[in-house]
C-alpha cells in the first residue's frame, strides 16, 4: 500500500490565486494600510515582526583591506539569529565601492563617478558572494535588491521593487539591498544607503529600522569634549536643538555620516517606522531591545510615497517665494495660487519639483509645478481669472495643486552640522 502523499490536501486553485494578487495587495491586506509601527519602545525590538537593518560602509569596509571579514560575519551572526527567531529581516548593506578599491589598486575612494562605478561592480559582486556564503551557514538564502532613486521616485518602479522584495520574503528569502552605484547618475543618486533603508522600512511597511554604523549613539557634541549621549528622540526639532552632528564618517570611506543617520530617521519616524541609530557592534544588544543608541519615536503615520519622496529625495530645480498669505495658505492645506507668489528663480519645466519660501528665506515646502520657469514670472501675482483672460483657460488654475504640495518642518537654526574631517 502506497504512502499517502501530502500534496493531496493542497488547494492548488486557491495557491494560484494568491500567487497571482500583488505583493502590494498581499501587504495592505495583511499588515493594515495609513498605520503607525506597534513597536513604540526600544525594549519591543524583540517583538517586531519586520525590521530593515542598514549597516555603514566604515562597518563593513575599509580601504586598507576592502572586506573586514570579522565585522561581516558577526553582523550574518546577528541577523541569522533575529531570522531564526522569526523576525523578517531585510538588510541594506553600503560598502560596494569601498570592497571593489583594493581589487582595482585604488588607494582611496574616487571622485569621479565612471571610476566609482567600476569600484561598485566590482564590490557589490565581492560583498553578495560572502554574504551567501555565510548567510549559507544558517540555512538562509540571500537574494541581492539594487535599487537607484529612479526606482523609488516613479511608480511602477516602486510597484515592482516592493513586489521583489515582498516576493522574497514570501520564499523566506533574506532580501539584501544596495544603492546600484554601478549604473546610477550624479542627478538621481541618493549619495548614501541611509535614507534608501529609509524608505525601504517606508516600501515594505517595517516595524523598525535600525541604522548602524561606527559610531554608537547621537552625542550633544563630541564625547570627547564631554558630550552626553541623547538616549532619545521625541521631537526631532526641539530635541536636537544645540546639537553638534557630524557629516561623515569616522574613517572616511562613507558617503554619509551621522547627519544622513539623523535625516533617514527623521524620514522613517515621520512615516510612522521607529529608528534606532547606534554602532554595528552594539546590532545583538539592539535586536535584543537593550538601553543602546539613539532611539526615535514616530511622530507621524504611512505617507504617500510620492510626497515621501517630495519631501526628501526629489531634485529641487527652482525656487518660489511666497508672501504671508500664500504661506498661511498652502500650511492650511490649500492649493497655490500665482498671485501669492512675488519671486521665482532657477529653470524648470512643467511637473518638476520646487522649494516653496517665505520672504526670510525660510523653507516651507516642496511641490510640483505646472508651468515651467519661463511662464510663471509674468503670471506673478495675479488673480487665477486674470490669468485666464490674458493668457488663456489653461492658466486659470494653480501653480501647485494642494495633491502635489508637502510642507517641511524645518530643522531648527540651533542644531549645528560639523563638518569632521575624513582621515
Amino acid at each position: 500500500m502506497s504512502e499517502k502523499t501530502t500534496t493531496e490536501k493542497i488547494d492548488v486553485a486557491a495557491v494560484e490565486q494568491d500567487a497571482a494578487k500583488s505583493a502590494m495587495q498581499l501587504s495592505t491586506e495583511n499588515r493594515g494600510k495609513n498605520r503607525r509601527s506597534p513597536i513604540t519602545e526600544r525594549a519591543q525590538l524583540p517583538q517586531a515582526r519586520r525590521v530593515v537593518v542598514k549597516v555603514g560602509s566604515s562597518s563593513l569596509t575599509s580601504v586598507e583591506n576592502s572586506i573586514d571579514e570579522n565585522a561581516l560575519r558577526s553582523i550574518v551572526d546577528a541577523l541569522g539569529g533575529a531570522k531564526a527567531r522569526g523576525t523578517d529581516v531585510i538588510f541594506v548593506s553600503s560598502g560596494a565601492i569601498t570592497a571593489g578599491l583594493l581589487p582595482l589598486g585604488l588607494a582611496k575612494r574616487p571622485k569621479d563617478l565612471s571610476t566609482k562605478q567600476a569600484a561598485a561592480s566590482v564590490g557589490q559582486g565581492l560583498l553578495i558572494s560572502r554574504y551567501t556564503d555565510y548567510f549559507a551557514r544558517y540555512g538562509i538564502t540571500v537574494g541581492q535588491v539594487l535599487v537607484t532613486a529612479e526606482d523609488l521616485m516613479r511608480h511602477s518602479q516602486y510597484k515592482n521593487a516592493h513586489r521583489q522584495i515582498e516576493r522574497l520574503l514570501d520564499l523566506d528569502i533574506l532580501p539584501i539591498v544596495n544603492e546600484n552605484d554601478a549604473v546610477a547618475t550624479h542627478e538621481i543618486k541618493f549619495g548614501d544607503n541611509d535614507r534608501i533603508a529609509a524608505l525601504i522600512a517606508h516600501l515594505i511597511k517595517a516595524d523598525a529600522l535600525l541604522l548602524l554604523s561606527d559610531v554608537d549613539a547621537l552625542y550633544t557634541k563630541p564625547p570627547k569634549d564631554g558630550g552626553e549621549r541623547i538616549a532619545r528622540i521625541d521631537d526631532p526639532i526641539a530635541d536636537l536643538e544645540g546639537v553638534e552632528i557630524g557629516s561623515v564618517g569616522r574613517v572616511g570611506v562613507g558617503s554619509g555620516g551621522m547627519v544622513t543617520k539623523v535625516q533617514a530617521a527623521r524620514i522613517a519616524a515621520a512615516s510612522g517606522i521607529p529608528a534606532l541609530v547606534t554602532s554595528a557592534g552594539n546590532i545583538n544588544e539592539a535586536l535584543a531591545g537593550e538601553d543602546v543608541g539613539t532611539w526615535f519615536s514616530t511622530t507621524g503615520g504611512r505617507r504617500n510615497v510620492r510626497l515621501l519622496w517630495l519631501a526628501h529625495l526629489a531634485d529641487i530645480k527652482g525656487t518660489l517665494t511666497l508672501d504671508e498669505g500664500a504661506v498661511k495658505a498652502i500650511r492650511g492645506r490649500r492649493s497655490l495660487l500665482a498671485a501669492g507668489v512675488h519671486e521665482v528663480s532657477g529653470k524648470f519645466t512643467a511637473g518638476d519639483p520646487v522649494s516653496i519660501v517665505d520672504q526670510e528665506g525660510n523653507e516651507v515646502a516642496h511641490g510640483l509645478i505646472n508651468y515651467g520657469s519661463d511662464e510663471v514670472p509674468e503670471m506673478l501675482g495675479k488673480r487665477t481669472d486674470q490669468l485666464g483672460d490674458e493668457f488663456g483657460e489653461d492658466y486659470a488654475r494653480e501653480l501647485i495643486h494642494v495633491d502635489n504640495l508637502v510642507t517641511l518642518r524645518p530643522r531648527s537654526a540651533k542644531t549645528k552640522l560639523k563638518q569632521s574631517p575624513a582621515k
